[in-house]
């Protein structure tokens, strides 16, 4: 089959990634197949149709596999365990009931997303959403509502401030790339991250939680095993809780911060003392060092035993997050080595559209034919670089927002090649099609809304 000429045609490999597409959808959603053994399927068949060797077609599955579960396993792993000793010792209930006195339960959603844009500033999505997981859920608890009223908006502060805000990695790859200003590009991203969050996130997450009534994931709604914590005088204090989740806020900000203070060449990168703060930085060890403190402060309580106990059981419901997820990147990693996303941009590439239009589409159809953002956001920098390059108009505003555009495209119509569809589908508890009417939607939403402010600021700027 790899021998056929046809084989590396644009047309032959956007067909397959559509065929791919929708083989999935029948499959989960209509035949019912479980979604890592669907996914697992496709992506077999879909190496082999796309023409990958048939010697390189098992690397090729287990390295995608393998490579996103380096990345997700360990941060799921260890922040189920810090959310699952939040729960269960008061500390969800503490910071939860402490953002309803203060807002109101008619404001909770609000306060919840105002909290995680906060957070979202230095830490990455997958990190921020999963530590943020229990006080969210017990908000909804409290309340006995769908979590996706509560879930939508901190998740997509999350999604708005990786995306579109320096010292998140894409933005600031795609900066230098382009040669934008990386501190005018932090102001125009938290100009149009707030809108973009309120309109795309913060709304739809009310409508959405009217619609799909969602109930609370098993992980964080086993409320009766915290007995010794439900009497008030043994909750942990506020400022406890607080520690706990801006310990990791604190240390990612080290790695990121870093990051874009070596990029705009403040402090040089070789430092041992920068690698030593950096490493410190990075999510797995932060998340690391959070749990060992988590520990040491309720341990006090409640003993190593109970420790051991309430970590261990913590592990036994994020296997089938971990494990789909993983097939997600699995199917991702096999149409990027397919080629399916170079035939697609070399399609793209001259239209003879304006700048900032061409980067959000390119981006946009990177994003869903091959599931990864930052590919998506790097491939298409990279591509435009010469057009900017010959484009001598371009003033420092003009190159922050087509960063901005390019974000925005990256960010669209996150689909089942996607591990982020994955991780947020499993941790709420959602059903693929579910998931596609809420995560997707929002996704798309928020992609859209930030290319459109970008173009309106680069219009009037």
């Amino acid at each position: 089959m790899q021998n056929q000429p046809f084989i590396h045609e644009p047309w032959y490999l956007l067909t397959v990634a559509l065929g791919a597409v929708l083989a999935l959808l029948f499959l989960i959603v209509r035949v019912r197949l479980h979604a890592f053994i669907a996914l697992s399927l496709v992506s077999l068949v879909t190496a082999l149709v796309a023409g990958i060797s048939v010697t390189e077609v098992v690397p090729t599955l287990m390295s995608s596999f393998g490579g996103t579960l380096a990345s997700v396993a360990l941060l799921v792993g260890l922040g189920a365990m810090i959310g699952k000793l939040l729960e269960v010792s008061g500390g969800a209930q503490v910071l939860a009931d402490n953002l309803v006195n203060r807002f109101g339960q008619d404001k909770a959603s609000l306060a919840l997303g105002i909290a995680s844009l906060c957070f979202g500033f230095p830490i990455f999505f997958d990190a921020g959403l999963i530590v943020m997981m229990p006080i969210i859920f017990s908000v909804a608890h409290r309340f006995n509502g769908s979590v996706l009223t509560y879930a939508l908006p901190a998740a997509g502060a999350f999604a708005v401030m990786h995306a579109f805000v320096p010292p998140h990695p894409g933005p600031v790859a795609a900066a230098e790339f382009l040669g934008a200003d990386i501190s005018l590009l932090l102001l125009i991203g938290l100009v149009i991250a707030a809108p973009t969050w309120y309109l795309g996130a913060y709304i739809f997450g009310q409508y959405a939680g009217k619609r799909f009534d969602i109930p609370l994931h098993s992980l964080f709604s086993q409320n009766g095993s915290q007995a010794e914590g439900d009497k008030p005088s043994n909750l942990p204090s506020f400022s406890s809780v607080m520690l706990i989740l801006l310990l990791p806020v604190f240390l990612i900000f080290m790695d990121t911060g870093l990051n874009t203070l070596i990029a705009a060449n403040v402090i040089q990168g070789d430092s041992g003392l920068v690698h030593t703060l950096r490493l410190l930085g990075k999510t797995p060890v932060a998340l690391l060092i959070t749990l060992l403190v988590t520990i040491t402060i309720f341990s006090r309580r409640f003993g190593m035993s109970k420790m051991e106990q309430w970590c261990g059981d913590s592990l036994a419901p994020i296997c089938a997050v971990i494990l789909v997820t993983g097939a997600g990147g699995m199917f991702g990693g096999v149409l990027r080595a397919s080629g399916i996303g170079d035939a697609l941009a070399g399609l793209l590439a001259d239209t003879g559209m304006p700048i900032i239009v061409a980067g959000f589409i390119i981006s946009a159809s990177l994003r869903v034919a091959q599931g990864s953002a930052t590919v998506a956001l790097t491939t298409t920098a990279a591509l435009l670089t010469p057009m900017v390059a010959m484009n001598t108009g371009l003033s420092a505003v003009d190159l922050c927002c087509l960063v901005i555009a390019i974000a925005g495209g990256a960010t669209v119509l996150s689909h089942f090649n996607d591990s982020g569809f994955w991780l947020v589908s499993r941790l709420l508890n959602m059903d693929e099609k579910t998931t596609l009417k809420t995560w997707t939607v929002m996704e798309t939403l928020l992609g859209s809304l930030a290319f459109i402010f970008a173009l309106c600021i680069s219009l009037i700027f």
